[in-house]
């Protein structure tokens, strides 16, 4: 019942021609909801499916339709608002009834399962879809069992608590399930994403592993990998458009070194090289840093660590988390960015960004000794 890949169903379509859409007294729709309601009570467990807002229309030649519609699937346990696929499918007759002839996305990222047959692990405070031939998901629920615990202590009970991993086969797909060049993700072991269909504030969050590069980590850069990505998830309701990269992504390595017993120098080597070698940085990272395959992305997130690292030495980790969450809370309209932190900073650290930031300089020299 599953489809093949995209691109493979599209050429078994015939050529576009024009539709005369059925009307929904048209004997043939109820068969058709009826199909492709079973059809979607055939996608495995735990995907609990249903095709709406169907589009029925009849094209050129006998015993075929089209129809459009929207694959609303939900997790259990997982997803609060439905995963939305618009779909396009094609039926041909089948003696009294009808069979679908193809399916094919009609925009965005396909679901997992369109990449081949799942295979799930549940832990308890997550749940790992992986496909056949892929790594073993219960070795990555494992770390994810870790990893939620350690971010809600930090965190609070303010989020759902559990995270949702998609554990593709190669690293081609999981740049498929990112809708990205595969190039520019390479290096990448993780990215949490937000679910197709689904609000802003919804918990529907989804970790996507990069199946290549995360098998090359040491079990601690995995437990690392996973522990940033579920802080992510956890502070999705806190953070906004305007939150910097550098406070963001500080964070979520903040959180899963937290704790490691490793030095800066260890949890930092890039920077630290730059550093022996007279190159210090001389403002808090921008935005277009993180962006996949830029130059000294390395010492982006590793700087970004360290600004958060200062803040808990010098505040404590309270502040720290009371700091991301007034950015978060802040209004977004009306100051520019640097104003709004400047003046957040200094109402929860008492120091305004220029201050902050010559400590933060200093704090990078610091690696050389």
């Amino acid at each position: 019942m599953l489809l093949a890949a995209a691109g493979l169903a599209q050429l078994s379509l015939p050529p576009a021609a024009p539709a005369v859409p059925l009307p929904r007294a048209d004997g043939r729709r109820a068969e058709v909801e009826s199909l492709l309601a079973a059809r979607a009570a055939a996608l495995p467990a735990p995907v609990g499916a249903a095709y709406r807002n169907l589009v029925l229309s009849a094209p050129a030649g006998p015993g075929r339709l089209t129809v459009s519609a929207d694959l609303a699937v939900r997790i259990a346990g997982y997803d609060d608002q439905p995963v939305v696929y618009p779909r396009r499918i094609e039926l041909e007759a089948a003696g009294a009834g009808w069979t679908v002839r193809s399916e094919e996305r009609a925009g965005g990222p396909p679901p997992l399962w369109d990449l081949g047959a799942l295979r799930t692990a549940a832990g308890a405070h997550c749940l790992v879809l992986g496909l056949d031939g892929g790594p073993d998901p219960a070795a990555l629920a494992a770390l994810g069992d870790r990893a939620v615990p350690a971010v809600s202590e930090l965190w609070g009970g303010g989020w759902p608590g559990r995270v949702l991993l998609e554990l593709p086969a190669t690293e081609a797909q999981f740049a498929q399930l990112l809708e990205a060049d595969p190039a520019g993700w390479t290096g990448m072991a993780a990215v949490t994403v937000a679910a197709p269909g689904a609000p802003w504030h919804s918990p529907a969050d989804r970790v996507v592993v990069n199946p290549e590069t995360y098998g090359r980590l040491s079990e601690f850069g995995r437990q690392v990998v996973l522990t940033h990505e579920t802080t992510h998830v956890a502070t999705r309701a806190d953070t906004r458009a305007w939150t910097p990269l550098w406070l963001s992504e500080g964070v979520a390595d903040w959180t899963a070194y937290r704790g490691s017993g490793r030095t800066p120098q260890q949890i930092a080597p890039e920077l630290t090289r730059d550093v022996v070698a007279g190159r210090l940085p001389a403002a808090l990272p921008e935005d277009r840093a993180f962006a996949a395959g830029a130059e000294g992305i390395a010492q982006a997130y590793e700087q970004s660590w360290l600004a958060c690292a200062l803040i808990d030495r010098r505040y404590g980790p309270g502040r720290l988390v009371a700091l991301y969450r007034a950015v978060g809370a802040a209004d977004g309209q009306g100051e520019e960015r640097e104003h709004r932190l400047d003046r957040l900073l200094r109402g929860e650290l008492g120091v305004g960004l220029a201050e902050f930031t010559r400590l933060w300089v200093d704090e990078v020299a610091a690696l050389r000794s």
